[in-house]
């Protein structure tokens, strides 16, 4: 079901059972870019809901799915059962992989990395410029490197460049400034090591008895 206030650009591929809501736009071109110029690949059983923006360039994954006004720019590569909520924004060139979830008001930038199945808390910033208004500061960003598994709680930011590794909590309301080895949790600003993730009762790692 696509509803009729939906735009859609030229050379947009959308795969079965799509479901898309009022007012959404998928394709549009980015900067330099003439409509319809760049592909834009959607796969199967998407859920797309109101007011969403896709840009033009992205590769999406089966079983995508929105809330409503997410923002997504151009040149992304996101994997299958991948969710991104509502308000939240992805800039270009970030890859996701699959079953990535990313709760509402995230705000994930360029050249950041998400691999399989880590899980963005709400309000989550992560930042890709170490000096702002430094002399070419765009050819020099960094997003972060959410490695496996890992959970970034509510309201975390991560600082340009951090790698957080496979397994990993990082606690609501944390500052990350430095990387986090995997199978750890941290927490405070700066973050700092309070435990492991292995002693946490209600967490077992994949293939755990």
């Amino acid at each position: 079901m696509i509803s009729k206030s939906v735009i859609i650009y030229p050379n947009v591929k959308l795969g079965k059972n799509c479901i898309v809501e009022d007012f959404v736009i998928i394709g549009a071109s980015p900067r330099g870019y003439e409509t319809g110029e760049l592909e834009t690949t959607i796969g199967d059983n998407p859920v797309i809901r109101s007011h969403t923006v896709i840009y033009a360039g992205n590769k999406i994954g089966d079983n995508f799915q929105t809330g409503n006004k997410a923002n997504i720019r151009e040149f992304n590569e996101i994997g299958d059962d991948v969710s991104i909520g509502t308000l939240s924004v992805v800039e270009h060139h970030v890859k996701i992989g699959n079953k990535v979830k990313i709760h509402t008001q995230a705000f994930i930038p360029e050249f950041t990395i998400l691999e399989d199945e880590c899980w963005i808390g709400p309000n989550v910033v992560i930042t890709n410029a170490k000096y702002p208004k430094s002399p070419n500061v765009k050819f020099k960003l960094k997003g972060a490197h959410i490695m496996k598994y890992a959970i970034i709680g509510a309201n975390s930011t991560l600082l340009p460049g951090i790698i957080i590794g496979e397994y990993s909590l990082v606690g609501a309301g944390s500052v990350v400034t430095k990387d986090v080895p995997s199978g750890c949790v941290v927490a405070g600003n700066p973050a700092k090591i309070i435990n492991s993730i292995d002693k946490l009762p209600y967490r077992e790692k994949k293939g755990d008895s």
